[in-house]
């Protein structure tokens, strides 16, 4: 993944009700790769363009599946700190949807939704 600096999207996660033809349909429209990947005692897939990291894509929990979720994008913003940034954005009206968790080793990220409703992640690197 290229490191884009703090307060550019820099990430975008896929949540797919059908994993497998998300993966077909990108690569036909964008040539994008798909190779899967181990984090926190599960797999997701990782999509590349031109041998470049651009995202993943993970299938949706039956869970959520069940409670009528559809396919959606989210796109993650670099941060220096996520807790630091999950704080400010409370302050600011916002709200935090997940907590900061580690991915592995590759990042730490967050879930929060803005003042008006719309949901974004946070991203801090560390690596």
């Amino acid at each position: 993944m290229a490191r884009e600096p703090a307060g550019r999207f820099c990430w975008l996660d896929l949540a797919a009700t059908d994993a497998p033809r998300a993966i077909e349909f990108y690569a036909g429209l964008f040539g994008w790769n798909a190779r899967e990947q181990r984090a926190n005692g599960g797999t997701f897939v990782r999509l590349a363009h031109g041998g470049r990291d651009v995202g993943s894509l993970y299938p949706m929990s039956e869970s959520a599946l069940a409670k009528g979720a559809r396919s959606h994008w989210t796109p993650y913003v670099r941060v220096p700190d996520a807790k630091e940034a999950c704080e400010r954005a409370r302050r600011l009206g916002g709200s935090v949807a997940v907590e900061p968790f580690e991915v592995d080793g590759m990042a730490r990220i967050a879930l929060v939704v803005d003042p008006i409703g719309a949901p974004f992640g946070l991203w801090e690197d560390l690596r």
